[in-house]
């Protein structure tokens, strides 16, 4: 039996690189909602030696994402998931944003979660921008609905968009989504423990990726206040992504991990 590390969003940028390091010792498939756009990146993993493939997968679509998985457990065990696809401000309007990063969490979360057990992880991708909003823009009160009704759900967060002006639609969407992936990734820690898997998020800060340059002009803002004045590198956090799902972090889970080279806590420490 292989051992299978699935990586969403796994075509470029910190996926991508995190498929290095894990394929040493998984077989990869990473996925993306085009198949063909995977295909360099499938070909130089092979040339290093790295068994991996690429499948189609729109993770706001639970069927898509239940197939996705269905070819995972065909090719042997699933050990690790890292869920790094997502659509940041610049890549979609509002109701999109939620759908891919909140509602694909959902998804991706709850399908492979059937199909893992003991030894296995789950990381979720979220980012610094879940903690750069106060309290009372967050719609918490409505996180729960992703237990019991999706499409309420998708709806109140979208709805909690609304009260910023429309231009800014988008640019909430995105921390609002973002610090829902953290929420909901604790959540899972404590609901699949007794299975044995473990789940994590990971916050990566400004990174040089190509998800990354889209926004760096916003960025380049934030730089001022990290301990680190620079972006971080993709394969800075794929260390950490592969670190978090090895078998021997087996005590690590139901947490958030900051990798933003100190940008909340300076910022935290200017503010007092």
């Amino acid at each position: 039996m292989k051992n299978v590390c699935v990586i969403t969003g796994g075509g470029s940028g910190m996926g991508f690189a995190a498929a290095k390091l894990a394929g040493k010792d998984h077989y990869i498939i990473i996925s993306g909602r085009n198949v063909e756009k995977l295909q360099s990146a499938i070909d130089e993993l092979k040339a290093e030696g790295i068994e991996a493939e690429a499948f189609a997968c729109d993770v706001s679509d639970f069927e898509s994402v239940t197939r996705l998985a269905e070819r995972a457990a065909e090719v042997g065990k699933i050990d690790a998931v890292i869920h790094s696809a997502g659509l940041s401000p610049h890549m979609g309007e509002a109701q999109k944003i939620m759908e891919v990063n909140a509602l694909g969490t959902i998804n991706v979360n709850e399908v492979f979660s059937a199909k893992m057990g003991k030894g296995t992880c789950i990381l979720d991708v979220a980012s610094t921008s879940a903690y750069m909003l106060p309290d009372e823009a967050l719609p918490v009160s409505n996180y729960e609905l992703s237990f019991t009704d999706k499409e309420q759900f998708i709806k109140k967060m979208v709805d909690a968009v609304k009260h910023f002006p429309e231009h800014m639609h988008s640019s909430m969407a995105y921390p609002i989504s973002k610090n829902f992936v953290i929420w909901y990734a604790k959540k899972c820690a404590a609901l699949y423990g007794d299975k044995g898997i473990r789940v994590v998020s990971v916050s990566p800060g400004n990174i040089e990726t190509p998800m990354g340059k889209l926004e760096s002009e916003e960025g380049d803002k934030f730089t001022k206040c990290c301990a680190i004045k620079r972006f971080g590198y993709a394969e800075e956090v794929a260390y950490l992504l592969t670190s978090c799902i090895d078998k021997r972090n087996g005590f690590l889970t139901g947490t958030d991990i900051l990798c933003d080279g100190g940008l909340v806590s300076g910022m935290k420490s200017m503010k007092k």
